[in-house]
């Protein structure tokens, strides 16, 4: 099989997937859209070394998480840089983009979905990787540790962990909504 239809045949096994994880990673359909576009760019480029070393689908992981982890930082330094003030009427637009958008919620728990987002956001990068692949995409903690380069061992414990905090900051949370209401 040549390089064309291998890619070709990558893209329509795994873009759903890409899609779905940059989605959960970012919340918004627009940046997932884009990630998705990145990923398939650099799996393209990168076919003729892949060196079978892990399936694809672990490699394309890889490449959609280290994306994802990437625009993050990308704009949040962004945020931060803009602090001063917009320097142009389109940055003051890139700064109110922030918003939740998730077309598997349905509109009424947006909200709730929303504030449990915000709080899987402030989870450390690997305790959000761990939590997202395991609860939202299903993969079993071996499949995790291939993606993550880890041990089954730490896998779980950042599962744990990611647990811990996420029950401890939305105790929180819950507290103060319900005191709004």
């Amino acid at each position: 099989m040549n390089n064309q239809n291998h890619f070709e045949q990558l893209y329509h096994e795994y873009r759903v997937l890409v899609f779905n994880v940059a989605l959960n990673y970012l919340q918004n359909l627009e940046d997932a859209e884009e990630i998705t576009q990145d990923v398939f760019v650099k799996v393209y480029h990168s076919l003729g070394h892949f060196s079978h070393q892990s399936s694809h689908k672990t490699w394309i992981y890889r490449i959609t998480i280290n994306h994802c982890l990437d625009f993050i930082k990308k704009k949040n330094s962004r945020k931060r840089f803009f602090i001063f003030g917009p320097k142009s009427q389109h940055e003051q637009e890139y700064l109110n983009t922030a918003t939740f958008e998730h077309p598997g919620i349905l509109m009424e728990n947006q909200e709730d979905a929303a504030l449990l987002f915000e709080v899987i956001n402030t989870l450390t990068e690997n305790q959000k990787t761990a939590f997202l692949l395991s609860k939202l995409d299903g993969l079993s903690n071996p499949e995790i540790a291939k993606i993550m380069q880890l041990s089954i061992s730490s896998v779980e414990s950042l599962i744990f962990r990611a647990k811990a905090s996420l029950q401890e900051k939305l105790g929180e949370k819950f507290k103060n909504y319900r005191k709004k209401k």
